[in-house]
């Protein structure tokens, strides 16, 4: 049988991405792979050996990519990190830039992006499966995030690999671009020679058109196995991810001074945001009141961010907004800051304004003072409720490794704590479950419901599904996209 990749006793030449014993697996033709594994397991620095990222100092690495002309690795594997990121788009992003229209205007377009296209009768097809006619005008950070997942795809597919990667590419899709997402990946695996290799999180949720699993733990890789081998075997993890002493601990957290004494937190009236020719937001009304449990739902791009962007003072068309926060109107004179002091906020896109590799627990401090770095050094007292919190988290162990050289499943709690630091009277979580495996799910989910305990704290919850919404809910918000 033909091996498109086969990894025999492989041992990287730098210490920092070794395994716990030498690396053996192999990718046979006919082949779809899901490497599976609990976060900071080893999936990404496993696939990242396998495509010769990492030299290797011992063992043997060898492709055969035929039918393919080339046999080299860069021309038939490609990689999509699917983190839900702009600036995975384009380097030079920016945490605000996307609501910043005059920092838009040199911004690629899709359809300058896609490169030059040499198999026309290929773009055809992907075009009319991934719907990409009405983006191709349309600027790269404005993608929603399910029209970049379409278009992250389509400029990959257009290159023709033989092996495509793509990590967690299902997390924070609506149920329709999910199956959509799953159904084009079937197909495509149907019609022609390419093999895909799937990087999951979730251990339970893989994909039928996958044929073989590879479990990866703790930096050991373990035995390929068909599909429903793995299945049949896998165990749900029921223990308690957050003891009763921490759930308390958050309960019985003191409460801080100068709060707002509002009744109202967030009022909306008749609020409308236009990017280009689309209407995102249409005469949005929306009123939370203190102590409310919101969830904020709505398909991919139907201006789910663009509304946390009002909320948050990061989009600067909040001015033209009549936007109250905590009963006081927005651009009366109150200070951003002194607003933002009273709201936790995390999102899925936060991942790309930390590009600075400062210890993690000096990006949870940051969020004491919602800066992207860590600008005033904090006192003892307050580091001190940055270990808790991230002990809470089940991070603390981590508090002095670069946040940069860090799982991107550790990353996301690192940022959820930076949320919680400061025991926001708003909290605001947007896809907050976004990239972790099943335990650290199930402990988040523990926290907000211990967090949600608490009397006056207000939450917005964003999700696509309803399982991960906490008990507590109250009030809903559907949006729906404007044609």
């Amino acid at each position: 049988m033909q091996s498109i990749i086969r990894l025999e006793g492989g041992v990287a030449r730098n210490e920092m991405y070794r395994f716990t014993h030498p690396l053996t697996m192999s990718l046979e033709a006919g082949e779809h792979l899901a490497i599976v594994g609990p976060n900071a397991s080893g999936k990404s620095l496993l696939v990242d050996t396998i495509t010769g990222k990492f030299p290797l100092k011992e063992g043997k690495l060898e492709y055969d990519f035929s039918p393919s002309v080339s046999n080299l690795a860069y021309e038939n594997i490609k990689y999509i990190a699917f983190r839900d990121t702009y600036g995975a788009a384009d380097a030079n992003y920016y945490y605000q830039q996307r609501w910043n229209a005059h920092d838009q205007d040199d911004a690629p377009v899709v359809k300058d992006s896609l490169g030059e296209i040499t198999d026309t009768q290929l773009r055809d097809e992907l075009f009319e499966l991934f719907a990409i006619e009405p983006m191709l005008d349309k600027k790269l950070i404005l993608l929603s995030s399910g029209e970049l997942r379409k278009f992250q795809l389509t400029k990959t597919l257009l290159t023709n690999p033989r092996v495509l990667v793509m990590d967690n590419p299902f997390i924070g899709l609506d149920a329709k671009t999910r199956d959509l997402l799953h159904d084009v990946l079937q197909r495509l695996t149907s019609k022609s020679s390419l093999q895909i290799i799937l990087v999951l999180s979730m251990l339970d949720d893989i994909p039928d058109f996958i044929t073989h699993v590879l479990p990866v733990n703790a930096r050991t890789c373990g035995k390929k196995v068909t599909r429903e081998e793995y299945l049949a075997s896998y165990v749900p993890n029921t223990a308690t991810v957050l003891s009763e002493e921490k759930k308390q601990g958050i309960i019985d957290l003191e409460y801080g001074d100068n709060l707002f004494d509002s009744e109202e937190v967030v009022k909306l009236n008749k609020v409308s945001i236009r990017y280009g020719d689309r209407t995102i937001l249409k005469e949005l009304d929306w009123q939370i009141l203190r102590g409310q449990k919101w969830a904020l739902s709505g398909e991919n791009g139907a201006g789910k961010s663009t509304l946390l962007s009002l909320v948050c003072a990061d989009n600067p068309q909040s001015y033209a907004c009549d936007i109250s926060l905590f009963g006081r109107k927005r651009g009366s004179g109150e200070s951003i800051w002194e607003i933002k002091k009273h709201i936790g906020y995390v999102s899925p896109e936060m991942h790309r304004a930390y590009l600075k590799n400062l210890p993690t627990i000096d990006i949870v401090a940051s969020g004491l003072h919602d800066s992207i770095g860590l600008y005033k050094k904090p006192r003892p007292d307050q580091m001190s409720i940055c270990e808790w919190w991230m002990d809470i988290f089940g991070i603390l162990d981590i508090k002095d490794r670069p946040f940069l050289q860090i799982s991107s499943g550790e990353q996301r709690l690192v940022l959820l704590a930076r949320a919680f630091v400061k025991d926001p009277e708003l909290l605001i979580l947007d896809e907050p479950l976004h990239g972790l495996d099943t335990t650290n799910r199930k402990r988040v989910k523990a926290i907000v419901e211990a967090f949600c305990e608490r009397k006056d704290k207000t939450i917005i919850y964003v999700t696509h599904y309803e399982k991960e919404l906490p008990k507590s809910i109250s009030d809903r918000l559907m949006l729906k996209r404007n044609k």
